[in-house]
């Protein structure tokens, strides 16, 4: 059974860095693309970045170019987001997940395992 921990959420005062881990198991983690969502209170789940299996093709929504960093480690079976100059509109619950395909995309619909999610807070 496939299942995805993340970690590492937290407070955070604007302008300041979060780094979120997600872990992964029950699954060949190097073949399979994974994503970063989040989900603010009131709002839909949206993207953030993706990540194809051999961490050479990224993918970023434009809300977070340029502030954040998608990385993976396929031999420690974990991903990453490094999350810098945070703002208030950040906030949010974030979730890990792992797509059936080698590539990832933006849609949630084309990912098929989720993790718990893992809250960042953004204070002004």
């Amino acid at each position: 059974q496939v299942q995805l921990v993340e970690s590492g959420g937290g407070l955070v005062q604007a302008g300041g860095s979060l780094r979120l881990s997600c872990t992964a198991s029950g699954r060949t983690f190097s073949n399979y693309a994974m994503g970063w969502f989040r989900q603010a209170p009131g709002k839909e789940r949206e993207f953030v970045a993706t990540i194809n299996w051999s961490g050479g093709t990224i993918y970023y929504a434009d809300s977070v170019k340029g502030r954040f960093t998608i990385s993976r480690d396929n031999a420690k079976n974990t991903m990453s987001l490094q999350m810098n100059s945070l703002k208030p509109e950040d906030t949010a619950v974030y979730y890990c997940a792992t797509s059936p395909s080698l590539w990832g995309t933006v849609s949630s619909f084309e990912y098929d395992f989720w993790g718990q999610g893992t809250q960042v807070t953004v204070s002004s």
